[in-house]
């Protein structure tokens, strides 16, 4: 990999590999762009075949946590981590004290938060260490459980997708296929079960179905079949890339709006979907209240005003099928061309964020 030439051509600012001996820390810092503010975003713990997937991933989701934060009309920037390593055996204490101290090395230019891997006793580690970062336990002041705030906005940005597709935005009477039902989407269900809408659901694990069964009556499906469903609304929940060559075809949804990330194999899929006339709600808009509920830490956690803000998110993808709309183009572009617009706007006045007397965190 041509990491120079790979970050210049897609506009990164930095590159930060972090090693701890003792710990066994093998860590990449990537941040994408401070345009905005300081780069914020999550650290996730995974077995990577080698360090260049590693890079690559970092990277990748760096410059995804710039378009979800320009979207969601953060003053943040994107950056995300990633540890090389087992997380169900190869976390210990030491390993997030130094990683803490490397993120307290760069003086606010990132923060991180949760991801993949990594839990809110391993954000109160890194805590030890520095302030810069978020998702910690209430205890110290946080927002505690992201899952049901990112339900909570996902749920309503459905609800924008569907005034686009059905000319209301009621879910009630209306029949949503939901893949995957882990704390996310267990939370969706409830806020569409409490609307009155029908719900078939899947999952690889039997107790989350059951679970949702049990509370919401909704039934249970193979996971293979659930992109065959007579359904109103698709809802991705768990895997990314899951709007491909072979489940496009098969699915009957007028709209798709989830929480999975990632959910386009590939961007010619997105131009699939606006071809056909279904209403994307673009993943990284849509799912953006974890990160809006967390980010609202860095001012003194309040939840009713992190709720209002993630109430925010319906018009968010309103806002995104106007830009399709006025446009002619997809919505997956449409959410891209939001951000752009936003970063351009602001790149003239403020780049490369730097932490000093007219730039300070609150909480610090």
């Amino acid at each position: 990999m041509q990491i120079f030439s790979y970050m210049e051509k897609y506009d990164y600012e930095q590159l930060v590999i972090c090693q701890d001996k003792s710990s066994g820390l093998k860590a990449i810092i990537a941040i994408h762009d401070t345009t905005l503010g300081p780069a914020l975003g999550g650290t996730r713990m995974w077995t990577y075949k080698n360090e260049e997937e590693a890079i690559e991933d970092a990277l990748r989701l760096a410059k995804g946590m710039t378009y979800k934060n320009a979207a969601a009309g953060l003053n943040l920037g994107g950056g995300k981590t990633v540890i090389i390593g087992d997380p169900r055996k190869d976390k210990n204490e030491e390993m997030f004290r130094a990683f803490g101290r490397y993120i307290q090395g760069l003086n606010g230019r990132y923060i991180t938060a949760e991801d993949v891997g990594t839990t809110v006793a391993d954000m109160d580690l890194i805590h030890e260490e520095t302030d810069f970062v978020t998702g910690i336990s209430p205890a110290f002041g946080s927002s505690g459980n992201p899952s049901p705030v990112t339900a909570f906005g996902v749920y309503k940005g459905m609800k924008a997708a569907a005034m686009q597709a059905f000319g209301t935005n009621s879910l009630e009477g209306k029949t949503v296929a939901v893949q995957g039902v882990g704390n996310v989407a267990y939370n969706l269900c409830r806020h569409l079960h409490e609307e009155g809408a029908s719900l078939i659901v899947t999952d690889i694990h039997e107790d989350a179905v059951k679970r949702a069964v049990d509370d919401f009556g909704a039934k249970a499906v193979a996971p293979d079949d659930i992109y065959d469903q007579d359904c109103d609304i698709f809802a991705p929940c768990a895997l990314g890339a899951i709007i491909n060559d072979d489940t496009l075809p098969r699915l009957k949804a007028k709209v798709i709006a989830g929480a999975a990330n990632n959910q386009l194999k590939e961007s010619r899929h997105g131009d699939a979907l606006h071809e056909r006339g279904i209403a994307y709600a673009p993943d990284y808009v849509i799912n953006s209240g974890g990160v809006i509920n967390v980010a609202d830490e860095l001012n003194g956690y309040n939840r009713d005003r992190a709720m209002k803000k993630v109430e925010g998110i319906y018009d968010k993808i309103e806002r995104v099928f106007e830009i399709a709309k006025r446009d002619g183009i997809p919505t997956y572009a449409a959410a891209n061309r939001m951000a752009e617009e936003r970063i351009h706007r602001l790149h003239t006045s403020r780049s490369q964020f730097l932490l000093n007397g007219k730039h300070t965190l609150s909480r610090r």
